[in-house]
């Protein structure tokens, strides 16, 4: 058990922790399942630690709260502190893709079954939240990866609460809607984020509880919920779909890379489309999803040929 937790000898006293176990029904990789909610490096709301723990703060419908979650002998282990640990343990099975089912998947692809062969335990998550992901999906737009990392990193450090329980160092939890919709244009300016993107995350957390709602609603319907907020598109809306709903057919169209590996895997193409990309991926109706990562697992990529997308400072604009 981490320091601190009740009962450890020679561990303070701190708030009660509360336990579940689940034991999966076929093979279980903890880093893959749980891997996608990390938004860089040193994101406040995930960590992994050496232990093989994985650590996740949540802003829940009861408020803050903190999971620790470890895969040992067959079983994995989760452990809650704060007001919303009753419900990270209640929905810890679909967090850790028990409403997923990874054996209807069938391999169209030699790249694709070699990379389901050697990450037998991917499952796709599903959160049971929407801005917790929206939101860091809307700083990733049009900017380099370290970029919208490092808003992400910096906003949710600045405004939002710390982790309850015995949380690694400097975790914290997603502000609420209020908080974000409070924060003064100088703050966003400050952390690189331009007017558009603070523009857009201003105008989803106004209807934040109408977002929230869309859990409840098929991946195609929630996705068209969320595009009815300005600056909202198709990128933004899978890429935050795919983490709340544990959705296996909602393929990101709009990136940057993907069309370009997804064709080169498929089909040698690494100038690919997004029409292209979809036209490769129609074999797995209904699990594109899945079968794009597999491809990203597999490391099947081109070469790089063109830098990256440069680095902008807003305030020389």
């Amino acid at each position: 058990m981490p320091p601190g937790v009740p009962g450890q000898a020679g561990g303070p006293v701190r708030e009660r922790v509360r336990v579940r176990t689940w034991v999966p029904d076929g093979p279980f990789d903890l880093g893959l399942v749980l891997g996608p909610l990390r938004r860089g490096p040193g994101d406040p709301t995930f960590r992994a630690t050496r232990d093989g723990a994985v650590w996740r703060t949540c802003l829940t419908p009861a408020g803050a709260g903190t999971l620790r979650v470890v895969a040992v002998g067959g079983e994995v282990r989760g452990q809650a502190w704060g007001p919303g640990a009753e419900w990270l343990l209640e929905q810890l099975p679909e967090l850790l893709g028990a409403a997923d089912d990874p054996s209807v998947f069938v391999p169209r692809h030699r790249v694709v079954a070699l990379a389901r062969h050697r990450r037998p335990g991917l499952r796709l998550t599903r959160t049971g939240r929407v801005l917790e992901s929206l939101i860091p999906s809307i700083l990733e737009q049009k900017v380099t990866t370290d970029e919208a990392y490092r808003a992400w990193r910096l906003l949710v450090r600045k405004f939002g609460e710390p982790a309850p329980g015995p949380a690694p160092e400097r975790m914290a939890v997603l502000p609420g809607p209020r908080t974000w919709a409070l924060i003064p244009s100088w703050e966003w300016h400050r952390v690189g984020v331009d007017n558009k993107r603070a523009s857009t995350i201003l105008r989803a957390v106004r209807v934040a509880e109408r977002l929230e709602e869309a859990v409840g609603m098929e991946p195609a319907a929630a996705r068209a919920r969320l595009q009815l907020v300005s600056g909202i598109g198709p990128w933004t809306s899978a890429e935050t779909v795919q983490r709340s709903h544990g959705a296996p057919d909602e393929v990101t169209v709009g990136d940057l890379h993907l069309p370009g590996i997804v064709g080169w895997a498929l089909a040698g193409d690494r100038d690919a489309d997004d029409e292209v990309m979809l036209s490769l991926l129609e074999p797995y109706a209904g699990q594109r999803h899945r079968a794009a990562r597999l491809i990203l697992l597999s490391g099947v990529v081109p070469a790089r040929r063109a830098p990256k997308m440069p680095r902008f400072d807003i305030g020389r604009l």
